[in-house]
């Protein structure tokens, strides 16, 4: 049994005021309950002590507890309020205890244990007499949902509104703790703060946190709840502004007829009072100025605080605080489940593993993981598996439906097309790779994204990459599969490779389909194709079978050879032609078809009725050693056939005039490529580690939009065509910085030896456009560089790490223009003067280096690599 007793905070100069004195005596419920009810309390905004918070026992807490207003609240925690009343069971064991002691008494000691026994015996008969809370009673001993009873129960008894925020209200106070300080501040400047983050990630739990921690210190305080679903509702913004009105006026009722009439009524409200206002879930600006209006109104001091799942409203406000929340770690996220799941901070051992992966399943995500976990509460181990696995497959329709909000209320079609695209197809991707692509399919991709961006359904991390939460790319696909959820082949997007394999293998697609996705390797994780692609890891297995044996699986005439592949050997598909597993048929009817993907699949037959629309082909591991007749090429944007089985790329009589990016990396049996005639617009050309590539045709020099050739580890390439000079798409800018893995992927090759030739320099191709340049590993001594290097004007980082050279050479450190060099680990490396202009300065492990030469322009810049200097080295130069 505990005591709850109660008074309000400011009615005492004691330095122990507290809302809330939590008693308890014993330690079974001291970790579990009592901790559990404490916190509820303190996330509550209620000032909280127990009898173990440092509190002097005696005569201090007698003060605190007669402070006049007291209000005393049982709690029976696992105890019935009659065995307390009739001291019975362990209450009856105590007494008997302590009358035994009262026995071994004699005198006026004796008297004093018979009076306190009485007083116990009678305090506890009374105490079941006022109106406690018997957890069995109340929420049939569930304890979350007690905790919440006793919480409201506090708040009434308080005369106070206390917001509900949940009893386990897991990494709050820490992602609030920056809005706290800012609300502590007691600044008389007006102060606007935005809380963003996408649906279910916990803005308005934490909005809920703050208002509850920090209404007192204000003359005023509202919380406007749900604005968005409020305000569409018929009179919903005066209903918004008739609340703010009441609670600023501390419940007084103003008459308020229109909109124009409430903002006046608001500013006279506001004006004269310091107050605090949350407006939660605001989605459009109209719903701002209603209740709001402009800053000015705003009494000093005071502070607003909005939730959002719409950062573009915060622009149109000045000096608005933007803080964005994170999703929870994995301890966080899985001590959360386990609250939910089974009422104690981790997982049941016999469930462990699975509750591991369904906490990885909700990402952080606060909501799904409050859902999922009280959903399994109570379950069957069968029921989590088979939960777990239905996930997979179907996401759960509550927090569907939440997230579904932010993609709604996108403002038309063209956004919400991008970002299904980007769900199915694009996560992951470069940024300005999917633009290339999604602007040759007549989107706006650059300020579409944008707006994606503004609404938290995407963000880009710091390598330009597009990164959609995992359960948002969930929904996005189960929007798409809502279109047609029992024929796929009616669908916009095929982008589960169980449905494109089924609607590709029984010839069901349509011209709906937009974008499809297959890779064959993956088919094996679907539970349906165990059958044919579950094997053990460890091992290879080929099964032969004669059709008659596949009726019902396979539509073809022909022997099929099933190839089965370990993990390691996905990279390189079987090229056997007699492994035909689809037809190009099976695509006849898709003319729309702009997207596709496909991974270690081969597709038998002519390509003359194969979709002509396609944008952008994927395709790993292409079979073929060249390009079959007829093959799509004119419409491609982007083309990328890593690991493909190509001996020679050619588009035969084809103008590839809109194709912008080949990707044939990684091709070993790749020996030639095309006359870059056929390819004027192209942008990037990737050929990383095409081992049989001995040169690349002369007619490069024609591309002049070339800003990334990428020939890292082809070791046979021995030489660039001097026309290379020409392309002069590689300017000195920070995209081209950023994408140039061009030029020094090619020299990136230790069996390439440079050394000095009297008739030919490797530099002397290089153009002069250049601006990066990676000489890492190439067994580089002081003789082996060509003076015509010093002619790279346009030449800002040069990478020189891991060469046995032994000073920096006359030409280099005549690159006026260089600003940054690597010299990491040349370990001969003796001496160092360094260029005038360098910014930055890496020679980390150079163990021989005994001086560097400084000029005074290079101050205030950054050097690393002193500890690695020998004990004697000298500097020459200026530091600050």
């Amino acid at each position: 049994m505990a005591a709850i007793t109660s008074q309000e905070a400011s009615s005492s100069t004691s330095p122990y005021s507290y809302h809330v004195f939590l008693s308890f005596r014993g330690e079974d419920t001291r970790k579990s309950f009592t901790d559990h009810l404490y916190t509820a309390l303190d996330h509550a905004g209620f000032r909280t002590i127990k009898d173990d918070d440092g509190i002097e026992r005696g005569e201090k807490i007698q003060s605190e507890l007669s402070t006049s207003g007291q209000v005393v609240l049982p709690v029976f925690y696992d105890v019935d309020p009659t065995v307390v009343k009739k001291q019975m069971g362990s209450f009856e064991e105590a007494f008997a205890k302590h009358e035994g002691k009262i026995e071994a008494e004699s005198g006026e000691r004796r008297k004093e244990w018979v009076t306190k026994v009485e007083e116990w015996r009678a305090a506890l008969r009374e105490v079941v007499v006022l109106a406690g809370m018997n957890l069995q009673n109340r929420a049939d001993g569930h304890e979350s949902r007690f905790i919440k009873k006793i919480i409201k129960v506090v708040g009434d008894k308080l005369s106070r509104t206390i917001l509900d925020i949940g009893p386990y209200a897991i990494g709050i106070r820490s992602r609030a703790r920056e809005i706290q300080f800012w609300l502590e501040d007691e600044s008389a400047d007006v102060g606007v703060a935005a809380i963003c983050g996408m649906g279910g990630i916990g803005k308005t739990t934490i909005a809920k946190f703050l208002y509850n921690l920090n209404f007192s210190r204000f003359e005023g305080s509202s919380f406007l709840a749900n604005v968005r679903e409020i305000s569409k509702q018929q009179d919903g913004l005066l209903c918004l502004q008739r609340q703010l009105v009441s609670d600023i006026l501390k419940g007084r009722k103003e008459k308020i007829s229109n909109v124009d009439e409430g903002i006046v009524k608001i500013k006279d409200a506001l004006h004269f009072k310091r107050v605090l206002v949350i407006l939660d879930d605001v989605d459009e600006l109209d719903q701002l100025y209603a209740v709001l209006g402009m800053r000015d109104w705003l009494f000093p001091g005071s502070k607003i605080i909005i939730t959002t799942r719409n950062e573009h409203l915060l622009r149109a406000r000045e000096g608005c605080k933007v803080h964005r929340i994170l999703k929870l770690g994995y301890d966080e996220s899985l001590e959360l489940f386990s609250l939910h799941a089974f009422g104690q901070s981790h997982p049941v051992d016999d469930i462990a593993d699975t509750s591991k992966l369904v906490v990885e399943h909700c990402e952080g995500l606060p909501l799904a993981i409050k859902v999922l976990g009280s959903s399994l509460s109570g379950q069957s181990i069968g029921v989590w598996r088979s939960q777990l696995e239905k996930l997979k497959a179907i996401p759960d329709s509550k927090i569907l439906s939440k997230l579904k909000i932010s993609y709604d209320s996108l403002q038309d079609a063209h956004d919400r097309s991008l970002f299904l695209n980007l769900a199915c197809f694009f996560v992951g991707s470069d940024k300005d790779f999917t633009i290339t692509i999604m602007d040759e399919c007549e989107f706006y991709t650059v300020v579409g994204i944008q707006n994606l961006i503004d609404r938290c359904l995407v963000r880009v991390d710091g390598y330009n990459k597009l990164v959609i939460h995992h359960l948002l790319q969930e929904m996005g696909r189960e929007i798409v599969r809502q279109e047609s959820p029992n024929e796929p082949g009616e669908r916009s997007r095929l982008c589960n490779h169980k449905d494109s394999f089924n609607v590709l293998r029984h010839d069901t697609g349509t011209r709906k389909i937009e974008g499809l996705i297959l890779d064959m390797s993956l088919l094996k994780a679907n539970k349906s194709a165990r059958t044919v692609f579950g094997v053990n890891r460890k091992r290879s297995l080929e099964v032969f079978l004669d059709k008659s044996l596949l009726s019902n699986v396979w539509n073809s005439p022909k022997r099929y050879r099933l190839g089965i592949f370990s993990q390691n050997s996905l990279g390189n598909p079987p090229s056997d032609s007699n492994e035909i597993d689809l037809e190009t048929n099976a695509f006849a009817k898709m003319e729309n078809l702009k997207l596709l993907k496909l991974g270690h699949v081969q597709i038998g037959g002519s390509y003359e009725n194969f979709p002509k629309r396609i944008r952008w082909l994927y395709w790993h591991g292409f079979p073929f050693e060249s390009i079959p007749r007829y093959f799509p090429l004119e419409a491609l944007v982007a083309l990328e056939m890593p690991y493909s089985s190509l001996k020679h790329f050619s588009a035969g009589t084809k103008f590839l005039e809109l194709l912008k990016i080949l990707d044939l990396s990684h091709s070993h049996s790749l020996a030639r490529i095309p006359d870059f005639i056929v390819l004027p617009n192209l942008e990037k050309l990737i050929l990383e580690d095409c081992t049989r590539l001995v040169e690349i045709h002369e007619s490069i020099g024609h591309l002049a939009r070339l800003v990334l050739l990428n020939l890292k580890d082809c070791s046979n390439l021995r030489k660039l065509p001097r026309s290379v000079e020409n392309v002069t798409g590689i300017t000195r800018s920070p995209a081209s910085i950023r994408n140039l893995k061009a030029w020094y992927s090619f020299l990136w090759l230790s069996p390439l030896k440079l050394k000095r030739n009297p008739e030919t320099s490797w530099a002397s191709s290089f153009p002069r456009s250049l601006v990066e340049l990676n000489l890492v590993y190439c067994n580089l001594s002081d003789d082996a560089f060509p003076t015509d290097l010093g002619n790279l004007s346009s030449l800002r980082k040069l990478n020189l790490s891991n060469n046995p050279i032994t000073s920096l050479p006359d030409c280099i450190r005549g690159l006026s223009g260089l600003e940054i060099l690597y010299v990491n680990w040349c370990t001969r490396l003796r001496s160092l003067e360094v260029p005038q202009d360098v910014l930055h300065l890496q020679f980390s492990g150079c163990d021989s280096l005994e001086k560097i030469a400084l000029r005074e322009c290079v101050i205030r810049n950054k050097f690393i690599g002193f500890k690695k200097m020998a004990k004697h080295g000298t500097c020459y130069g200026f530091f600050r």
